[in-house]
């Protein structure tokens, strides 16, 4: 048993860090240029429309009853695979600033349709730097980006994404804030009892990125200092700014870009 999932926790590794799944990354990036939304968030298949009906009908992939994230393909891997490994990566939280205050001058179908524009917009801008959507959650978005997966500049396409992400919601007049930060996190399969299945990461580094975009203000990204050095890009043009984080014990430095 404890082979079984030394191997997993190896795959694991190697999916996130390495071109060991080169092949099945080529598949999933086509994958993404078919429509239509919401789609899996790891093979980033499409569940409806014409793209849907193409996964369906020549790969039998459709989505999960069960786990409504994923299709049912990755959501069997997962499963027969639990498991996962630290690995190093870079993250982006993103959130709508003054969701209930929106909400409220606003119809339901008002809402609902800016908060869709929103998880479209947004994960699109991340799918085009290759980031692994970790969850839509509320008004919110959290993911992930990898060297295995994005290649070896994969922390400046997080930072990439962020930039187009405020972009395009300063177009859109969707007013959200932006955390990026990067370090090491366990990521993996994580399950439970009742079937559900999650591929996802966990951490102090993670809760770190969350805090950021948490004290990011409408039209502000937050990237810490760590992230700016392993994208090898320069802050200095930025304002610097000293964070106390919840549940966070040391200080952060980090740099505020703005639309």
């Amino acid at each position: 048993m404890s082979d079984d999932k030394s191997e997993a926790d190896q795959m694991w590794h190697d999916w996130f860090m390495t071109d060991a799944f080169k092949v099945e990354k080529q598949l999933f990036r086509v994958f993404r240029f078919l429509p239509h939304d919401p789609r899996c968030k790891i093979c980033y298949s499409p569940f409806s429309g014409l793209g849907g009906t193409l996964m369906r009908t020549l790969l039998g992939r459709k989505q999960s009853t069960l786990n409504p994230f994923f299709c049912n393909v990755c959501e069997d891997f997962a499963k027969k695979h639990p498991g996962g490994s630290e690995v190093e990566m870079s993250m982006l939280f993103v959130d709508v600033r003054g969701s209930t205050a929106l909400s409220e001058q606003m119809t339901v179908t008002e809402f609902r349709s800016l908060i869709n524009r929103f998880f479209i917009e947004s994960t699109n801008a991340i799918a085009k730097e290759d980031g692994l959507v970790e969850k839509l959650a509320g008004d919110a978005v959290a993911a992930f980006w990898g060297a295995g997966f994005a290649g070896p500049d994969y922390v400046a396409r997080t930072i990439r994404a962020a930039q187009n992400i405020l972009k395009i919601m300063n177009r859109e007049k969707i007013p959200v804030g932006i955390g990026v930060h990067a370090g090491a996190a366990y990521f993996g399969a994580m399950g439970s009892a009742d079937g559900l299945v999650n591929i996802s990461a966990i951490g102090d580094e993670v809760n770190t990125a969350a805090r950021l975009a948490s004290k990011a203000a409408a039209g502000e990204i937050i990237i810490s200092e760590r992230a700016l050095e392993r994208a090898g890009i320069d802050g200095n043009g930025f304002e610097s700014r000293v964070l106390e984080l919840k549940g966070i014990s040391e200080p952060v430095t980090v740099r505020v870009v703005r639309a």
